[in-house]
């Protein structure tokens, strides 16, 4: 059973989590324990030596002879004082037979005399123990896994209380085996909770798990992300997106990664802790109420009533649309693609990806107006057309209300994100631990996608070219990558550029090709701007 190696450190004061099994071999991580040589001091045995006796002379001495007395004094003193220093130097111990033996006593620390070199008093001093090796990545991943999945275990135990509800013991069972490690047994509780959810296809929904649920989903995908990443690379990423933040900024996480891996760094280490949502969860009346108990003292949070209005309106517009298309097939269909919209009783029902990100970017565009005073970020998961007007790239995010009449999006600002891009590609593409990882990979490719969207929507069509092609050279088998670089290459009148594209796409990786159907249909409505013919 892999279990994740727990460091001793000193602590500080929806995309839905897939179900499926992991490919890449389980990692088991032990800790390694090293030990310090003991510092020495100048050691010197007992001096034995003595002033030589004063010699007797004759009164009658001739000042020859004195002189030649007071010489031979000399001589015999600078003699005593080398002989001292051979004898000190000889009874030194050697620093290879002064080290402890091995053992319980070695390694509890020794006790050594010192001998001061001048003034030669002695003093004894006791090595107790020794310094600790800087812990791994792995180890430190391992001890934040276990510190937020301790803090999310008392979240839930402090919604139980404020409900008069006791945590379920499943819920508790789970939180036992995030804070042992032990992946294997944090996945096999989840799997089982996760049934119950109503969250997930084909799930059924029990009620009693609904105040607890984003507790456990948010330990999950922490722990999830920490074994699926190389420890080091998820420090680097986590602390690339936290770096990019300015004090007070709101962090809008989007897709696994983008949500679980911030947020451990962000509730574990030292600096400011920022607020940290999720515009996947949004429509989730669970997550909502979540949100309000983690960040209700820092920001407005929305309410059911904001979730209900955001519903309604988005169904109002549903169903203006598919009316539309029933009408008038002839003319451009205005169901957007992944939108599951159908007419029962005279009403519309909708479902399918397209939906639910349309109510939640709704409702974060309700968020953002309801604290003006704040600063949003966006690690965006599906595309958010509605975001990017006034949106500005921001290290590897972007910062949504950004521009404005002092503050605008630049020939400038377009170079630098696509520089940004370029170097980190070109550092990731040289770590083989990175290359290593197919997750890592991913995860970079799908941000310098969102990355090429912005760009492209604000017609810097060369930048956003080439960062399309950036996220290819990451994981060439991303269908955004392809299907934007295709949408950019026909709008700017290459067909046959982008045709071929496609086509060696689709036969290099056909298990993709109804992914990149979905994407390229999705494209054309949140896509770029036709670009200017050559």
């Amino acid at each position: 059973m892999n279990k994740l190696a727990v460091a001793k450190l000193p602590t500080k004061g929806c995309s839905s989590a897939r179900l499926d099994g992991v490919s890449e071999p389980n990692r088991r991580f032990t800790l390694k324990q090293y030990t310090n040589p003991p510092w020495h001091g100048v050691f010197a045995g007992e001096d034995k030596n003595r002033r030589p006796r004063k010699m007797l002379t004759s009164r009658k001495s001739t000042a020859a002879e004195q002189s030649h007395r007071h010489s031979r004094w000399l001589w015999l003193l600078m003699a005593a004082c080398g002989l001292v220093v051979l004898i000190a130097i000889f009874r030194s111990p050697h620093r290879q037979d002064s080290l402890p033996a091995a053992g319980p006593d070695s390694a509890a620390g020794s006790r050594e005399t010192w001998v001061h070199p001048t003034t030669g008093r002695a003093r004894s001093s006791s090595h107790s123990s020794r310094p600790s090796p800087a812990p791994t990545a792995e180890e430190v991943v391992a001890a934040k896994v276990v510190q937020f999945g301790r803090n999310r275990r008392e979240i839930a135990q402090a919604i139980g209380r404020r409900a008069n509800r006791a945590v379920p013991p499943e819920v508790e069972k789970f939180f036992d085996a995030v804070e042992a490690g032990q992946w294997e047994e944090i996945k096999t509780e989840f799997d089982a909770l996760a049934k119950r959810s109503g969250q997930y296809e084909h799930s059924t929904h029990s009620p009693d798990l609904d105040l607890f649920w984003p507790a456990v989903l948010d330990a999950y995908g922490v722990a999830e992300q920490a074994h699926l990443w190389p420890a080091q690379k998820l420090l680097d990423y986590g602390e690339a997106v936290l770096a990019s933040l300015r004090p007070g900024m709101v962090y809008v996480g989007g897709t696994d990664n983008g949500r679980w891996i911030p947020e451990l760094l962000n509730e574990t280490s030292q600096g400011e802790q920022h607020i940290i949502v999720t515009q996947n969860a949004l429509a989730d009346a669970r997550y909502l109420d979540y949100v309000g108990t983690l960040y209700g003292d820092r920001m407005v949070t929305l309410t059911q009533e904001d979730s209900q209005r955001a519903f309604q309106e988005y169904m109002a517009d549903a169903q203006k649309r598919l009316e539309h298309d029933q009408k008038f097939p002839n003319e451009p269909k205005q169901v957007r693609p992944g939108e599951d919209i159908r007419a029962v009783d005279g009403k519309a029902q909708v479902s399918g990806q397209a939906a639910v990100m349309a109510i939640n970017e709704k409702l974060l565009q309700t968020l953002m107006a309801k604290n003006p005073g704040l600063s949003f970020t966006l690690q965006e998961s599906f595309p958010l057309k509605g975001t990017y007007a006034d949106a500005l790239p921001l290290g590897p995010l972007m910062e949504l209300h950004g521009q404005d009449g002092q503050n605008p999006f630049t020939v400038e600002r377009a170079a630098q994100s696509l520089d940004y891009w370029r170097n980190t590609a070109q550092q990731i593409l040289s770590d083989p631990e990175a290359t290593g990882s197919p997750d890592v990979l991913k995860s970079y490719s799908h941000d310098v996608v969102s990355a090429a969207n912005l760009l492209a929507a604000h017609s810097f069509y060369s930048e956003a070219e080439q960062a399309y092609r950036l996220a290819t050279q990451l994981w060439p088998g991303n269908p955004e990558s392809i299907a934007g670089l295709a949408e950019l290459l026909a709008s700017g009148g290459r067909e046959d550029e982008a045709g071929q594209i496609l086509e060696d796409f689709a036969r290099k990786y056909p298990d993709q090709r109804k992914d990149l159907e979905r994407v390229r249909a999705a494209w054309r409505f949140v896509g770029p701007a036709p670009a200017p013919q050559p």
